[in-house]
């Protein structure tokens, strides 16, 4: 264990990619086109509108490089009802990413809904490049130059159904993003980011108010008053932090109504802007499904965790009795997340939010040299091999962290490693070296055995 693999690759663990937007009126052909671009049939593809409501997202590679593609449902800006929900959703996926692809059909030509998205994504300031689809023949191509009416550029006419065109299309797709996206949220220097999250009602508003000294954020009784994020620089233990309030995630988000509905999706943003996330749980009330929801967001996230049991003036003995019973159930798979009571009505213990936040962030970008990793994966091997299985034993060959925010390490081995001993040796990656606060990312390369 003490010789680099031949086929380590710094390439192999690359940072975020960059996203491009595919929208377009109801029925066009978008994933059709998705499935085209990611090279596999994923997105749900029926021949009537409105199939698609999410946004949903897939991992996409031309010549080499990566990026991701956002399928959105058709986008019609004089939606009303769910049609405008879908629609919204096609909005907010422009906002996030770094291009937009926008597709038309080609047989039916400029529609008046075309000429309103255009205005749409004029304003958004984004790169767009026009996709002129279901073009299966020179005649059909002849009409989708028509197009250029639409002040976009180049239409490039292609066959989402049958692939032509898509080559070319794909090169301009990669034209129009950047090497990486605009928004980075690893610079260095800048106030650390801070989502506030959990159910709605359970204090967060409250929370910031405290934090901050002053009414910042609107606070009601009533669940779900917060709908937009905001965010609030504030000076705490001599650094300025950027805390990022949101509206609670609600339980289902397609039955949501309008103003919920967005308000789940900014939550999500939000924890994907932020690099902590501080849970805020009613201290007087169960741990949920809800709960353990927003916690596998963030864990699937990679962003460090901190969880704050709120209220805590309202907890009584017999209530306590029963939280720990709870903590020791549900939140067995995040016991590395500090814990803090609080309560943020009166400010009670408040203060000890900072000290959590640090030694979570502290963690969240522990990095550990490959000789000291090495060594540990050594001695852990040695004291706790990996059980038989058939017959063969499966080995760690090498290890090195490929990078921090979350700590992400790769093990080279000899064979597939069972669940239960990546666990294992996650637990004796936190005993050994503290990773307080922040998931930890496993990653396998199986080394096949060469054949001479």
């Amino acid at each position: 264990m003490t010789d680099f693999p031949d086929d380590v690759n710094a390439d192999d663990v690359t940072g975020p990619t960059p996203i491009l937007a595919v929208v377009g009126r109801p029925n066009v052909g978008k994933s059709t086109l998705v499935n085209r671009i990611i090279g596999r049939r994923e997105a749900v593809v029926e021949d009537r509108p409105g199939v698609t409501r999410d946004r949903v997202s897939y991992d996409a590679n031309w010549n080499g490089r990566a990026f991701t593609v956002v399928d959105t449902g058709g986008w019609d800006p004089d939606a009303e009802g769910l049609a405008a929900m879908i629609s919204g959703q096609a909005e907010i996926a422009v906002s996030l990413a770094d291009a937009v692809l926008f597709v038309v059909d080609a047989t039916v030509g400029i529609t008046d809904a075309d000429a309103e998205v255009v205005k749409v994504l004029r304003k958004s300031g984004k790169p767009v490049v026009l996709a002129a689809n279901k073009v299966d023949d020179l005649k059909t191509e002849t009409e989708a130059y028509g197009l250029w009416n639409l002040g976009l550029g180049e239409p490039f006419p292609i066959s989402a159904l049958h692939g032509r065109g898509s080559g070319d299309l794909l090169d301009a797709c990669l034209e129009a993003l950047p090497e990486l996206p605009e928004e980075r949220f690893d610079e260095i220097g800048g106030p650390r980011r801070i989502a506030i999250v959990g159910k709605p009602n359970v204090g967060k508003s409250s929370l910031l108010n405290r934090l901050a000294g002053e009414e910042r954020v609107v606070v009601d009784n009533a669940a779900g008053t917060t709908v937009d994020p905001v965010d609030e620089l504030i000076e705490l233990g001599g650094k300025t932090w950027r805390f990022i309030d949101t509206a609670g995630i609600r339980k289902r988000v397609k039955t949501a109504s309008g103003h919920e509905y967005y308000a789940s999706l900014r939550t999500s943003t939000a924890i994907d802007r932020a690099e902590v996330a501080v849970l805020v749980l009613d201290g007087g009330q169960s741990i949920s499904e809800q709960d353990m929801r927003i916690i596998q967001t963030i864990r699937d996230a990679g962003r460090a965790m901190v969880i704050a049991f709120n209220k805590w003036d309202l907890v009584d003995e017999e209530r306590r009795y029963y939280l720990e019973r709870e903590i020791e159930r549900d939140l067995v798979q995040v016991r590395w997340a500090p814990r803090i009571n609080i309560t943020a009505r009166t400010g009670w213990h408040v203060d000890r939010i900072v000290p959590a936040l640090e030694k979570a962030l502290e963690g969240w970008e522990t990095r550990i040299g490959t000789g000291a990793l090495n060594t540990f994966l050594g001695r852990l091997v040695a004291e706790h091999p990996h059980p038989v299985r058939g017959g063969k034993q499966a080995k760690i060959l090498f290890g090195t962290q490929a990078s921090t925010a979350p700590p992400t390490f790769i093990l080279f081995t000899s064979g597939k490693l069972d669940a239960s001993y990546e666990r294992f040796i996650e637990r004796r990656l936190r005993e050994e070296f503290g990773f307080v606060g922040t998931p930890i990312v496993l990653q396998q390369r199986v080394r096949e055995k060469r054949k001479r």
